[in-house]
């Protein structure tokens, strides 16, 4: 790995010296967004916007989860207001509300000027829990179906909002008061007869957290219980959020 990286590097070194940019960018969008911050990081400092406006948008965002906040501050204040809105629009809420902890005052109104209303509310909503609890973990961008409505139905909805959810292979039953009822698999719905009723095809036994419950209880339940995805409920049982098991690593 260590040989393969500076191997990596130096080869980017070398793309930079000779200005090959577009050779550049086509090699940088086959590594994968952690390698890509670690190569970032290790770049001279004058380079690294450089490097990171060659990457593909979302490769960019995915890329911007995994660098340490100084360097994320350091990109942040090379961005135009157009960057920094576009970076924003690619991360999931719970990993802007991660971003905005991090930053300086200055750089967290910033952010928060060229994030939209809604994204907006939902950061500072997150903020509101306990450090280190479910609710400052989760993301509010999740796919919630009502039992009456077809499997049909649940396929167009899938289909309108998956780009906006965290996943789209867990999907929550509510009711009307958006309390948590059920759950049911994308596969489950795929395999099912399009006339059928979610509550026909959902499991009415779902395993879900507090808003307040400690986050490293919440990372173990993912073993415990073979998740990948943990609802997360209020003290009236409302689905607020849920938490990846991407989240739960990060935790562990």
């Amino acid at each position: 790995m260590t040989e393969n990286f500076d191997l990596l590097q130096k080869t980017v070194l070398a793309l930079l010296e000779e200005k090959n940019f577009q050779r550049l960018k086509e090699m940088l969008a086959t590594i994968p967004p952690a390698d890509i911050a670690l190569l970032i990081s290790e770049l001279p400092e004058r380079t690294q916007p450089l490097v990171f406006r060659l990457l593909p948008k979302d490769l960019a965002a995915d890329s911007f989860v995994e660098m340490d906040s100084d360097l994320q501050h350091l990109l942040i204040q090379g961005f135009s207001d157009t960057e920094l809105q576009e970076v924003l629009n690619e991360l999931y809420v719970d990993e802007a509300a991660a971003l905005v902890e991090e930053m300086p005052a200055n750089v967290v109104k910033r952010i928060l000027r060229q994030a939209d209303p809604e994204t907006r509310r939902q950061i500072n909503e997150i903020l509101q829990y306990p450090e280190g609890s479910a609710g400052s973990i989760m993301t509010p961008e999740f796919i919630s179906l009502r039992a009456q409505i077809s499997v049909a139905d649940a396929i167009k909805r899938i289909r309108q909002q998956g780009d906006e959810s965290a996943t789209i292979n867990v999907c929550y039953v509510t009711d009307d008061e958006r309390r948590l009822i059920g759950v049911v698999s994308i596969r489950t719905i795929i395999l099912a007869d399009e006339n059928d009723r979610i509550e026909k095809i959902m499991n009415r036994y779902v395993v879900s957290v507090r808003t307040t419950e400690d986050q490293e209880t919440v990372a173990n339940m993912f073993a415990k219980y073979d998740l990948t995805v943990l609802p997360v409920v209020d003290g009236e049982n409302r689905l607020v959020g849920i938490v990846t098991v991407d989240d739960a690593i990060d935790v562990l």
